[in-house]
Parts: C-alpha cells; structure tokens; sequence
C-alpha cells in the first residue's frame, strides 16, 4: 500500500438507513434501504460510475457535480448532488461533503473517497465503489428474484383457501343439512373441515390482525431486545435450506467489503471499524470484533477469524496467507468471489427444491378438502341411485 495512503481516516457516523452486510435475520443486505425519499443502491450506482467517467475523462469535480445534478431526475438524489456541488464549490473536499449524508454515502463510501483523495487515485476508487455496489445489487436482486415465485405462490394459496373456509364451505354444510342428516353423521374429515370453515367465517379478521401483531412485535423485539435478536440471527444460520447461503452471504459480504476497503487504501484497523458498525448479524459484528481487537494489540487476522466459528478453513488459510505474503487485499477478493458464486449456485439448488415442495404441500391440503367436501356429496348420490 503506497505510504501516502497510510494515515488514520476518520470513521464516519453510520447511517441508520444503510442495509448493510447481509443478514441473517435481520434486513440487511449490501446498500440503502429502499426508504421514500432515499436514494436506492441503484441510482447510487448509477451516480458513482458516471462520477468516475467524467472524473477520468479529465472534467474537474465541480464541473462533474454540476453536470450529474444537471441530469438527474427530480428526487432525493438530484437534491444531493446539488448540496455536493455547493460544498465542494465552497472548497470542501468531496468525502466531507459526502459524510455530511450519511443516509446516502456510509462510512465505507466516505472512507473510500477520503482515501482517492489523499492517494491521487480518486477515478480508480470510484470505479471500485461503483463495481462494489453493482456486485451487491446482483446477489440481493438474484435473491429477492427467486423468492418472487414461491413467495407469490404462498400468498396466492393462502388467499384462496381463506376464501374457501370462509365462503365455500359454510355452502356445503347447508347443502348437507337439507338432506336431513346431521353433521355429525359424516366423515370426521368433513366435520373437521366444517368446523374450520364456521370459525374463518367469523373470525378470519382475527388472523389478519394477529400476524400483522407478530410481525410488528417481531420487528419490535429486533431492534430492542439484545438476546432475541442474537437468537434470531443464530436461527438464520441454522434453518434448513437457508442457512447455509446466509451464512455464505454473510461471509462474501464480508470478504468482498474488507477486500475493497483496503484495496482503496483504508488502513486494517479503520476498515474493520467500519465492517463492524456495519454488520447487521450479531454474530458476525462479534467476529469482526475480535479480529479489530486482535490487529489493535498487534496479533494477526487468521487466528481469531478461525476462533469465531463463521469462516471455514479454506477461508482462515486464505488469509493466513494473504498476510504472510502481503497479499491479503488480493486473497479477500479471490474469496469474495468464490463464496458470491457459491451464493449463486445455492440460491438455484435451494429454490429448485422448495418450489416442488411448496406445489406437493398445497396438492396435499387440495386433495384433503376436496375428499372431505365431496365424499358425502358422492355417498348421497349412490344412496339416490339406490331408491
């Protein structure tokens, strides 16, 4: 790392609204939460890459600016490039101008900026941080894009069997009244579905409303209670099926956003700063804990990432020997790249066997209310036939 780069870069305030590292049971993910009136992870893509090709074109910063708040649409990014080119006209240099919104740049973006500045290599780092965000943009959109079908297909099928208890049933059991046969005289499977039906018609409200209020006390007991948001963070990484590729996330978000900040020129001990306010997963930020502990009293990084129980050994030796030969920058890419393929190929396998899963579940409650509905319906009729 050139010397000029090699001095201590203040760590900006960490915005509440950056989704960060990606997750494990939290929201996470890699870029900004896409909150009204916040700028999106890709629009700020958008506004990196363009900065970094006019920068390299050789257009000063101000003209830049200028040009991009020009261009943008009417929203909050257009208002943000506009409060940029007022600051930096004003002779603040552009990572203090950013750090200022800190909604927008987080602390990773501002340090990476503040070290193109101080080496002279401003082009260079935007164009990592514009690569940086894109690469993080493609795994949660590949993520939330295979969620989409059976997401879809379980909200769809709840709905109609809601509509099915609720309307369709109760129709039945008048049906089965008139013939002058009780209730009782069928088929337990057709008083069990009956008597769910009697009790949608009446208090399927009462559903709607509890699983808004979990969802809420969820999102409640997240945010303020230390041990359960540890306890959900150490399920995200044990369910079935998903576990393994937050797990595998979490260590690509890692390795790719260390990678990069040293590659930029952040100083070890500053860029682990920043990864750990960022880390959204308990458990993680207390491994990236660790090891900021460890390089602070002059010990190296493999040993206590191999300590923290959330990287494998392909992963600690890697790095074992990217310190010993200088290389770590390079070894964190490499495994950057090889776990965000892995994320890549589990996110097809998984979602290839739960979409069967889903369909065969949904065929079993089909059939089930279909047999409980019309096997009484079929016995009436033989009887008719008989008379």
């Amino acid at each position: 790392m050139p010397k000029k780069l090699q001095r201590k870069l203040p760590v900006p305030k960490q915005s509440a609204a950056v989704a960060t590292v990606e997750t494990g049971g939290g929201d996470g993910g890699g870029g900004l939460l896409r909150l009204r009136g916040r700028v999106t992870p890709k629009v700020l893509a958008e506004f990196t890459s363009q900065l970094a090709v006019l920068l390299s074109a050789g257009i000063p910063i101000t003209k830049s600016l200028r040009i991009l708040e020009g261009q943008s649409a009417p929203g909050p990014m257009k208002r943000t490039a506009r409060a940029l080119l007022d600051d930096v006209e004003g002779g603040t240099p552009l990572s203090e101008a950013m750090a200022k919104h800190d909604g927008t740049f987080d602390a990773l973006y501002t340090n990476m900026v503040r070290a193109g500045e101080a080496g002279g290599v401003q082009e260079e780092i935007l164009n990592r941080l514009s690569a940086f965000l894109e690469q993080s943009q493609a795994i949660k959109a590949r993520v939330k894009g295979a969620l989409a079908y059976p997401i879809a297909i379980i909200v769809v099928a709840a709905a109609v069997l809601l509509l099915v208890f609720t309307f369709v049933i109760p129709k039945f059991k008048r049906i089965f009244e008139s013939t002058g046969r009780g209730i009782e005289d069928f088929h337990w499977t057709t008083r069990w579905v009956i008597g769910i039906g009697e009790h949608m018609q009446v208090w399927w409200w009462t559903y709607l409303v509890g699983a808004v209020g979990i969802w809420l006390l969820h999102r409640l007991l997240l945010a303020k209670v230390d041990g359960y948001r540890s306890f959900m963070h150490r399920f995200a990484l044990r369910v079935p099926l998903f576990g393994k590729l937050v797990h595998k996330n979490l260590v690509a978000r890692f390795a790719r956003t260390f990678g990069t900040l040293i590659q930029s020129g952040v100083p070890h001990l500053e860029a682990l700063a920043i990864l750990e306010d960022s880390v959204d997963n308990v458990h993680m930020k207390v491994a990236v804990g660790k090891v900021h502990a460890s390089i602070r009293e002059g010990a190296g990084i493999a040993v206590p990432l191999g300590e923290s129980r959330m990287f494998d050994d392909i992963v600690v030796n890697m790095v074992d020997v990217g310190e010993q030969t200088g290389e770590l920058d390079r070894m964190l890419v490499k495994i950057a790249d090889r776990y965000e393929t892995e994320v890549n190929r589990t996110v097809d396998t998984t979602f290839k066997l739960i979409e069967p899963i889903i369909l065969v579940v949904m065929a079993v409650f089909v059939g089930f209310i279909v047999f409980a509905l019309f096997s009484p319906l079929l016995t009436l009729m033989q009887n008719l036939q008989k008379r």
